[in-house]
């Protein structure tokens, strides 16, 4: 059977390089921020959606006219690949199939962005650490595994100021099978992250917590600061940092939990949690204000 499989790596370009990749993640930001206004007016209007095809044809529209002509610097084929992404989001969005459905949100700056990828012109050398990319040449990554199969694709994509490259790949493997033959029950907990149904317990890694009073500080040294100011950017990096610093433990403590629980078990049984519902506000209304709202809202943060 075919398994497609994702590799992650953090990229570490030279200040040019970066520059040249800011660019390009503004660009393909404006793209989609561009192509989805559009729609949206669409949609007001009752008038057709526009899908891929015409939404190429804006982009080179664009890339020819003075006023955004800045989309040149920017690999044509990654500004293709967010109009398709658009272009899937729309269809998702009035597929009845689908679940949930969710009209497309904006892309802001240093939340949410869209990333750049490459279905081609890149190349992947491993054993100097380096990938090759559209109009950046060489870049050099953190090789901390071996790919295995062949690169369809590639991803770039910045978070708390860090670039990191995600490779998807495509093999052949057997069938899978579980070596395991063992059932586990799991509830999910506050005071305990998890306990499992042969009386292990596992506590939670409370990265916020630990992080809260640091945090505190640095927002509150943004408040003092001339906004949109130099001092005020950089001050507005070293949260992003924190928050990353955050996320990063949060999401490398729930991998290397759900690895070690499913290598070990066949079978996960997990309740059903509406975790929206269960960490609404007590706050209520002015008519019927909410009681214990301060203790809710601790348990709320926890949850």
């Amino acid at each position: 059977m075919k398994r497609m499989q994702g590799y992650q790596f953090r990229l570490m370009p030279k200040p040019e390089q970066a520059e040249h990749l800011n660019q390009s993640l503004g660009a393909n930001r404006f793209v989609w921020n561009k192509l989805l206004a559009m729609n949206l007016f669409r949609l007001e209007q009752r008038q057709p959606l526009l899908w891929y095809q015409e939404m190429a044809w804006w982009i080179t529209l664009w890339k020819q006219s003075e006023e955004y002509g800045f989309l040149s610097n920017a690999p044509s084929q990654s500004l293709q690949q967010t109009a398709k992404s658009l272009d899937r989001a729309f269809k998702d969005a009035f597929d009845k199939n689908q679940p949930s459905k969710r009209i497309p949100n904006f892309k802001r700056l240093g939340r949410n962005e869209a990333g750049i990828r490459y279905p081609q012109g890149f190349s992947l050398d491993e054993g100097n650490s380096v990938i090759k990319l559209p109009k950046v040449r060489w870049v050099k990554y953190r090789h901390s595994r071996r790919v295995e199969g062949t690169v369809k694709n590639v991803t770039i994509s910045r978070k708390a100021g860090n670039y990191t490259i995600s490779v998807q790949t495509e093999r052949e493997v057997d069938h899978p099978y579980h070596p395991a033959t063992l059932a586990i029950g799991l509830d999910l907990g506050v005071t305990r992250f998890a306990t499992l149904s042969d009386g292990t317990e596992i506590d939670p890694i409370n990265s916020f917590k630990k992080l809260a009073k640091k945090l505190a500080t640095a927002q509150r040294r943004l408040k003092h600061k001339t906004k949109f100011s130099a001092n005020w950017q950089k001050q507005k990096h070293r949260i992003n940092r924190i928050h990353g610093t955050i996320a990063n433990v949060r999401t490398d403590f729930l991998h290397k939990t759900s690895t070690d629980i499913s290598k070990n078990h066949a079978m996960i049984v997990i309740e059903d949690l509406q975790i929206r519902n269960m960490s609404k506000s007590a706050r209520g209304t002015t008519d019927a204000p909410g009681r214990n709202v301060r203790a809710k809202s601790g348990l709320n943060k926890s949850i």
